[in-house]
Formats: C-alpha cells, sequence, structure tokens
C-alpha cells in the first residue's frame, strides 16, 4: 500500500506528487513528470497500487501505469489515431470500421491510464461523457443500421459509468433485433475490482449474448479481488474474454506470457487478443518486434492449452483491420505440406487428398 497514514483512505493517485509521496517516483523525477502530465493523464487506482513491488525498479505493473519522460519523445511514425477511429465515425461516440460490428464510445474516462494507451491523447478525467442528446443519436444510429450486428462498449472504459447510464444503453441495445452481441471491454475488474457490485451487474442485464473484454497483461493483475469481480461477472452470464498488449518490460517472454494466459483461464476468462503495440506518441519504449512476439507464441505452442491461445493481431492504419500475425507451422514444400509438430519441432509430411466429388458426401 502506498506510504503515508495507515488511517487514511487509499485513494487514486493523479498526479507527479502523490506518485512522489506514494513512494511510485523519485522527488527529483518530479517535474519532468509534471512536464509528462501536461499531456497525457495519469490514474493509478488503490487496487493497482497494491501490486506495485517499490523495491522492484522494474515492476511490471508499474511500469504500465507509472508515467516516464519518454512519453514526450514522439518518433515519425507514431501517430495521435494509430487505429484510425475519427475517419470512421459516422456519429460522435460511434466507429464503423467493420460491416457487421461498431464501437460506442460512451465516455473517455477510465479508472487508470495505461502508459501505452492507443487513445492516451483524448481520454482523461475530464470524462469525454457523451450528452444525453449525443448518446441517444448514437444507441438510434445503432437501431438504424442493420448490418450491424454486434455492439462494442468501450471508450475510456464503459464500466465507469454509473450503474443508471449503463442499464439504459445495454437496455436500448437489447431492444435492437438485429443486434445479436453486445461486448463490453473494461479494466475495472482488475483495476477497480470494487466496482463491480450489484448494481453494476444488474445494469449489464440482457437477454443478448453478452461478452466482457479483461485488458489485462500481467499474471499478477489477478488479484483475489479481481478473482471475486470476475467469479461474479461469470456467475450473472456474461463470458468472459481476455485481451492484452505485447509490451516490451511487462510480459515480453514466453514465460511471462505463459503465466497471464494460465491466470486468465484458472478465472475462466478466455485469452481472445494479443495485441502488436500501436504506435501512439510517446510508446516507444513499450515495442516488441513482430518477429519477436511471434516467436514467443511459437514457444509456447504445445506448453499451454488450445485454451489459453490468443490470435496474436496488428490493429492495421487507415482502418485497414487487424491482421493475424501468429507463427505458422505449415508451409508447402515440392507441392506437399510440411507441418511442424508443436512438441517435438519435427516436421511431418501431410499429402495433399483430392477428393472424387462423386464418391463424397453431398
Amino acid at each position: 500500500m502506498p506510504d503515508g497514514d495507515p488511517q487514511l483512505k487509499p485513494r487514486t493517485l493523479r498526479d507527479p506528487a502523490s506518485l512522489v509521496q506514494a513512494g511510485l517516483a523519485r522527488p527529483e523525477a518530479e517535474p519532468g513528470l509534471r512536464r509528462v502530465a501536461e499531456h497525457f493523464a495519469m490514474a493509478i487506482t488503490p487496487a493497482v497500487q497494491a501490486l506495485i513491488d517499490r523495491d522492484d525498479p522494474a515492476d511490471p505493473i508499474a511500469r504500465q501505469y507509472v508515467p516516464d519522460v519518454a512519453e514526450l519523445v514522439t518518433r515519425p511514425d507514431e501517430r495521435s489515431d494509430p487505429t484510425s477511429d475519427a475517419p470512421f465515425t459516422p456519429v460522435k461516440g460511434v466507429v464503423h470500421r467493420y460491416p457487421d460490428r461498431a464501437l460506442l464510445k460512451p465516455l473517455l474516462a477510465c479508472p487508470v491510464y495505461c502508459r501505452f494507451c492507443f487513445r492516451r491523447e483524448v481520454v482523461g478525467p475530464d470524462g469525454g461523457l457523451l450528452t444525453e442528446a449525443e448518446l441517444e443519436t448514437a444507441l438510434d444510429w445503432f437501431a438504424a443500421t442493420p448490418t450491424v450486428r454486434e455492439a462494442i462498449l468501450t471508450g475510456g472504459d464503459p464500466l465507469m459509468l454509473s450503474a443508471r447510464r449503463l442499464a439504459h444503453i445495454m437496455g436500448r441495445l437489447s431492444a435492437i433485433p438485429h443486434l445479436d452481441i453486445i461486448r463490453l471491454h473494461s479494466r475495472v475488474p482488475v483495476t477497480a475490482p470494487e466496482r463491480v457490485d450489484d448494481r453494476l451487474i444488474a445494469a449489464l442485464s440482457t437477454d443478448k449474448a453478452a461478452f466482457l473484454c479483461v485488458h489485462a497483461n500481467h499474471a499478477r493483475e489477478f488479484s483475489p479481488a479481481a478473482k471475486v469481480a470476475l467469479r461474479r461477472l461469470s456467475q450473472a452470464g456474461v463470458t468472459l474474454l481476455g485481451q492484452s498488449v505485447l509490451l516490451r518490460g511487462v510480459n515480453d517472454s514466453s514465460q511471462a506470457l505463459e503465466n497471464l494466459f494460465r491466470a486468465m483461464l484458472s478465472t475462466q476468462v478466455k485469452p481472445y487478443y494479443l495485441h502488436q503495440l500501436d504506435r501512439a506518441p510517446g510508446t516507444a519504449r513499450f515495442e516488441v518486434p513482430i518477429e519477436e512476439g511471434r516467436a514467443l507464441l511459437r514457444g509456447l505452442r504445445g506448453r499451454i492449452s488450445g485454451l489459453a491461445w490468443p490470435t496474436y493481431v496488428l490493429d492495421l492504419p487507415d482502418g485497414a483491420g487487424k491482421a493475424p500475425l501468429g507463427p505458422d507451422f505449415a508451409a508447402i514444400k515440392d507441392g506437399e505440406w510440411q507441418v511442424e509438430g508443436p512438441l517435438d519441432g519435427v516436421p511431418y509430411q501431410h499429402h495433399s487428398r483430392h477428393t472424387n466429388s462423386e464418391n463424397s458426401d453431398s
């Protein structure tokens, strides 16, 4: 827990001075961190503070949330909107890149602010909350767009909404006949698990298929309190998926990834996506080259269950979508498939077989 009076209730740290007081930054670093705070929001919840090892200067939890002056350096290939939300925004709060699904961003506030966030230039404590009129316009867009089968609540973090507002959104989306799926993306269960209370659970009620993608990057984020929160969501009928970002100094080893994916599965969270870092301003210190990421996943094949295997993806610029990057275990050589065994690394020949259409099942 943070240093200080033990009688004081732990609070979210939101400025460099509080970081220094909590022992998460050196006093001499404060001036530089103040410059970072002028550009990018910061917040570290009590739950996250409790996970940080202050004796480890390379602590992977701290690295995700504690600002660094390196964030002030923007490289030429970094973009303020790396996933191209803006060109695909038909109405405020909606992003429509894929034909069958669309994002709904009801707010741009988060419980914590990741130092590698791809929306780091727009998220912050002011919240970016849609007005009532803007929200209704966004929901009306979903109702008027029958090609969209899946609504994805993101932001910001939709579980930071009040239970009343979240219930209203879930109710409106649930009443749209052509929507089959409601998906939510959130850090709340691992960074502010106390928010997963009876009112939030009730607000998520829907007769649609409901999925919650939990963003976590390190096994230690699955604290006892986080496990309770996730269990409550699962018991309420919400299917849990996991999404992570491959990050230098956080999970850039096969062992760290194995531990992360095992921690997810132990809480009934199915690893879904492992993201290659989006090149947002000031995030270069986190990037792991694609070839290294592919090698890390290759090293896990055969060591972990297929349930623990995520899709490794790169979100391409200009709205081109997520491209799979996963390692290959098969290639054609001399007209025949050579398939590498994940347990022994030996290539096995798989003969191509042409089916006679007259004898095949129809």
